[in-house]
């Protein structure tokens, strides 16, 4: 619980850095929560003021022309049109303000998950980073909306009907307000509690049904082929029972908590009826204002059911914050230069040159995993880098050669920050990696561009499809660049699909492209293509290119060779060894 209180806290802190305006609408909404709390206790304490005197008054019929209807009555109206207004309008701030700070929120997620390695591990099961975006973050806006403002209006609350009573009796109202925050504070500690199990076990079901259900659906042929439709789906119906189960087990936590609150309620209206009573009998307090008293009580419960249901529901959002808190640092601006004690960062920077020295002791599992994951380089574990020491100059292309495994696709991984080394130094212009898998949305052509640069015009976007050389292509298109693809891209051809990522590069304001096997899986004639318009994109920039295909190194102005994860050949356009080395490559 301790950690889930400290992850809260790192949240509530990513709220206000990502929404400066956070704090002030939730003021301005919990000072229209605490009117609505007001006037619905003044609304409720004056209705049984009014009921009662005038049941009262109808008792003596001398009585009845002297009692003035209009002036409580109009008072009923103006309070509960307030009420209405001031509930509508925190709603609204709230409610307003909450969603739009969870919105900027899942874009400081995906800023700490280009954190080295922790894309890698999110990849590594898809079906976590989804409920991250979705489940654990909309579980988020449970911080203010139903723990911390049920929590301050339950307190002011037992504060007003301690007050009221202690009008009437001193000791009775400091007795009233001290056991109402008491026992609400005793009851959400034991919710707490209690439903933290429940709700990991709830959390981890549902994550759960939702892999299964993917992969049973987008799947299904393949399982079919192989026997396995029968045994997914039962493990499916398995996930969903444990769903069932914690949910059950959630409803009964919060019944049996519903009846015991009801219990202190019912406890707090005897022992204030039985003063209240006191009084009127002896003559102290007439029987109205013994009614508003009472009725002011009665009202006072309704923020304490909402504190009672927010409280367990704060399980799950204190898990959820858990869950999201590691993964909120902004990427701080400066080179992509550090040690293995601390990741790299990524930002302009005005250095002239790009210097690579690294001394990297990676070990083979991880950068498996990480190439697999990245790269789809999965016939041989990469092996370590060491003692790479590498000097690039501004506006060279580099081609970094070698057999499967020898760490080139490693080498690419750590300048682009997507893996840390345990030791060594590194220093690095801002990156874009360009990888055989091009990863396109379902979505419009237009929006599938503007990942890179959200803010460019139509004409930006235009001129990077002619410079991709699908401008064509588009333009046949019924809708034009607002033509929507499928899912993964579908609807596209392979080469389309290069183009348009090709198309996306071009639109970064990045000065280093590491591009890896970029014309893979392509014919010859779209390859070649494809590679002089990379060759003509990428003036004035470095770049970076892991290969094994001739076509590819040919347009290198130096050959970089590895093995074993070190560099044994290094040699530029016009040495002898240059050309030898492109021979052996693999043709076209």
């Amino acid at each position: 619980m301790a950690r889930g209180v400290a992850a809260a806290r790192t949240v509530i802190r990513a709220l206000v850095a990502v929404d400066p305006r956070l704090p002030r609408r939730a003021l301005l909404g919990g000072g229209l929560a605490a009117m609505t709390l007001l006037t619905g206790l003044a609304l409720l304490g004056l209705s049984g003021w009014f009921i009662t005197a005038s049941a009262a008054v109808g008792l003596s019929l001398a009585a009845v022309a002297g009692f003035n209807v209009f002036t409580p009555s109009a008072g009923i109206r103006l309070l509960a049109l307030g009420r209405t207004a001031s509930r509508y309008g925190e709603r609204l701030v709230t409610h307003d303000a909450t969603l739009r700070a969870l919105a900027a929120l899942r874009g400081r997620l995906f800023r700490g998950w280009s954190a080295p390695e922790a894309a890698r591990k999110l990849l590594a099961r898809p079906a976590r980073l989804l409920f991250r975006l979705s489940v654990d973050v909309d579980a988020l806006d449970g911080l203010l909306l139903r723990m911390l403002m049920p929590a301050g209006l339950s307190l002011l609350a037992a504060l007003v009907a301690g007050g009221v009573l202690a009008v009437v009796s001193p000791w009775a109202g400091l007795l009233l307000g001290l056991g109402l925050i008491t026992g609400q504070a005793w009851l959400v500690a034991v919710i707490l509690r209690r439903g933290a199990p429940i709700a990991r076990r709830r959390v981890a079901a549902l994550e759960a049904l939702r892999m299964r259900t993917i992969d049973l659906v987008s799947g299904q042929v393949d399982l079919r082929l192989t026997g396995q439709l029968e045994a997914a789906r039962a493990s499916c119906l398995r996930a969903e029972a444990r769903l069932a189960t914690a949910d059950d087990a959630q409803h009964r936590l919060e019944v049996m908590a519903g009846l015991v609150q009801a219990a202190m309620m019912a406890i707090a209206t005897i022992a204030t009826f039985w003063v209240l009573a006191g009084h009127v009998q002896a003559g102290t307090l007439g029987l109205p204002l013994a009614a508003a008293v009472l009725f002011v009580l009665i009202a006072s419960a309704e923020p304490m059911t909402s504190l009672r249901r927010g409280a367990v529901d704060a399980a799950r959002v204190l898990l959820a914050a858990r869950r999201v808190a590691p993964r909120l640092q902004a990427d701080a601006p400066g080179t992509a230069s550090g040690s293995a004690e601390a990741s790299p960062s990524l930002s302009l920077s005005p250095s002239l040159s790009l210097s690579l020295s690294l001394s990297l002791s990676l070990s083979r599992t991880e950068a498996a995993a990480a190439i697999a994951a990245r790269c789809d380089a999965i016939e041989v574990a990469p092996a370590r880098l060491q003692a790479v020491s590498l000097q690039v100059p501004v506006g060279e292309t580099v081609a970094i050669l070698g057999a499967s495994g020898a760490g080139k696709s490693t080498l690419l991984a750590v300048l682009a920050g997507e893996l840390a080394p345990t030791r060594g130094t590194w220093q690095a212009l801002p990156a874009t990696r360009f990888l055989q898998r091009t990863e396109l949305f379902q979505d419009s052509l237009r929006d599938n561009l503007r990942l890179v640069e959200p803010n460019a015009s139509d004409a930006r976007l235009w001129t990077a499809l002619d410079a991709a050389g699908l401008i064509a292509d588009v333009a046949a298109m019924p809708q034009g660049i607002d033509t929507r693809l499928g899912d993964g891209g579908l609807g596209l051809s392979s080469g389309q699909s290069r183009r348009l990522a090709l198309a996306r590069l071009v639109l970064t304001r990045t000065p280093l492209w590491l591009l890896d096997e970029p014309t893979e899986g392509l014919d010859a004639r779209t390859a070649r293509d494809v590679l002089r318009r990379l060759r003509e994109c990428a003036r004035g920039r470095t770049v970076l290119m892991a290969t094994h295909l001739r076509r590819e190194a040919a347009q290198a102005d130096r050959l970089v060779w590895m093995d074993g994860g070190r560099i044994v050949a290094d040699c530029s356009r016009g040495e002898s060894r240059f050309d030898s080395l492109l021979e052996s490559l693999r043709p076209d």
